[in-house]
């Protein structure tokens, strides 16, 4: 797995806890950590987990066993 890609699922992962916590408890942990979900530097984060979302879709046609 390429570097890029391991950092994008670090931060997937990190965004789908964001958004258990938020449907579990109405905590937006971004927006606590960095400001109202409306504050620019939440909504870079939330756009960056976004992409890397996108970035790894390409695990979905990896071989996972590594053969």
């Amino acid at each position: 797995m390429q570097t890029l890609q391991k950092i994008a699922l670090i931060l997937v992962i990190i965004g789908a806890i964001n958004w258990g916590l938020v449907g579990l408890f109405k905590f937006d942990l971004v927006a606590a950590l960095f400001g109202d979900a409306e504050n620019i530097v939440a909504r870079v984060i939330y756009v960056l987990i976004g992409i890397c979302g996108i970035i790894n879709v390409g695990l979905l046609f990896d071989d996972l066993d590594g053969k």
